[in-house]
């Protein structure tokens, strides 16, 4: 199969896969970049191998060229790397430094850290693959511990929108003249699709329910699979067919794949062109908070994306007593752990606010100054985190005196665990599990002070658990 790889540093891969969101898109792979023959071919036989038999998504290849594979060569260049196959341990730690610090060409900022994290698995990738097919070309020892990043982008509370700023969008959209937007926004709402499966929907969407009403189903791309016909608001019915009026003559004029898309336009020039999730996520939404003056609790503008509107769904149902494998239906994830680790919650703002302040980490060393109010401070973390831990039997505290005084949470030996200079790692693990079976041992039978005082132990409870199950996932290398 390796003859079959296009010629040259340049190949123009057509997507026909016919339930990708991407069908039909030509994308410019463009090796050119890569000065190392070696790396070059290595990562030339792993795109084209993997788009031949469809392991990743030709998008997802085309994100590997064109971002992460670029910043890995980069850094490959300033460490004189000429191969993969010499790469070690320390090579590996240094390209986490490197992605720290690594400055977007585009923004001008230092990149995420899911980007990072995205950079960094996608060198894992490919060096997992070659040691299947190319063993050759990789180092014989393990260089990974396999728990890099690990909780490094992991949100202690689900992103919905909260109740008050989802008030101010309803009542926003009511005059808003993007219709795309509009009708697109309701839509979202309603169903809880990914933005993608949205762009995609088809005008034959929504249909009667045999007994009332109607119903919607749509392509979910990311599964490749029909979701089930699910009911169908009388708000969500409206704003589809208000976007088949809308689009009816462009798509009389567009090619024969794209007549039956709902959400084409027309752009200046004349040219038929579907809506990219960038235009509808990003500048549409982000113009829309900022024209209506949509802003948080903080007074600040509020961040909205186009995936909250799907935590936002799933965290409502539950919110109402909805059963969680209904919910996990309703958003077509395989199993009802995804759906209540990353999309459902009970919808209690003093619960979230508390839930954020809690700190969990995979390695005390690898606490970065972010976490501080000044680098000062970091250093003197750095120096004395050994001793930090002498006030806590279960984690570490990043700023134990303030003005020359010893915090007086500390001195009470009390938990800190809504502290935001409170931080936990896996090693207390067992600590916590102790604790948690004592209250709840407690909250059972009771204490000398009577039912009502043990209820309060309810809140530390439900905050153990997480602490537990989040602590656990970083041992699991989750």
């Amino acid at each position: 199969m390796a003859s079959k790889i296009p010629a040259g540093d340049v190949w123009n891969i057509i997507d026909n896969d016919e339930q990708s969101q991407w069908f039909g898109r030509t994308f410019r792979f463009d090796f050119s970049y890569i000065s190392n023959d070696e790396i070059k071919e290595i990562y030339k036989d792993y795109i084209w191998q993997n788009y031949k038999v469809g392991n990743k998504t030709i998008y997802s290849l085309y994100n590997d060229v064109n971002t992460c594979f670029r910043r890995f060569v980069r850094f490959a260049d300033i460490r004189n790397l000429s191969n993969l196959k010499n790469m070690t341990n320390i090579d590996v730690e240094k390209y986490m430094s490197f992605l720290r610090t690594f400055v977007s060409e585009i923004t001008g900022k230092p990149i995420s850290s899911s980007s990072q994290k995205g950079s960094f698995v996608s060198l894992r990738s490919v060096v997992g693959w070659c040691r299947l097919h190319r063993p050759e070309d990789v180092p014989a020892t393990e260089i990974f511990t396999g728990n890099e990043y690990s909780g490094f982008t992991r949100k202690v509370k689900i992103d919905f929108i909260p109740d008050d700023v989802l008030v101010q969008i309803n009542e926003a959209l009511k005059s808003e003249e993007n219709l795309y937007l509009k009708y697109g926004v309701v839509i979202l709402e309603s169903t809880g699709m990914r933005i993608g499966d949205l762009l995609k929907l088809r005008i034959d969407c929504i249909k009667p329910h045999l007994i009332s009403g109607y119903t919607i189903e749509w392509m979910q791309h990311k599964t490749r699979k029909m979701m089930p016909p699910m009911p169908a608001r009388r708000e969500c019915v409206e704003a589809v067919e208000k976007l088949i009026e809308l689009t009816a003559d462009i798509r009389n004029e567009a090619i024969e794949k794209d007549k039956d898309i709902l959400m084409i336009w027309k752009n200046p020039e004349g040219n038929i062109l579907n809506i990219r999730s960038q235009a509808f996520a990003q500048r549409w939404l982000g113009k829309f908070i900022r024209d209506n003056n949509i802003k948080d609790a903080d007074g600040e503008y509020y961040t909205l994306k186009s995936h909250q509107f799907r935590r936002t769904l799933g965290t409502d149902m539950l919110s109402k007593g909805i059963n969680i494998n209904v919910v996990q239906q309703v958003l077509g994830h395989a199993d009802p752990s995804i759906t209540k680790r990353f999309y459902a919650d009970v919808k209690d703002k003093e619960r979230a606010e508390v839930f954020k302040k809690v700190g969990v980490i995979g390695n005390i060393n690898k606490l970065q100054s972010s976490a501080f109010d000044s680098v000062t401070e970091f250093e003197w973390f750095i120096d004395n985190k050994d001793k930090c831990v002498a006030g806590l039997c279960d984690g570490y505290c990043t700023k134990p005196v303030t003005d020359g005084s010893i915090c007086p949470r500390l001195l009470k030996r009390q938990k800190c665990y809504t502290c935001s200079r409170y931080i936990t790692t896996p090693e207390y693990l067992e600590a916590h599990k102790l604790h948690l079976a004592n209250l709840e041992k407690q909250l059972v039978e009771g204490t000398i002070y009577g039912k009502h005082y043990s209820e309060h132990f309810l809140p530390t409870i439900e905050i153990l658990k997480t602490i537990i199950e989040r602590l656990e996932g970083l041992q699991n290398g989750e």
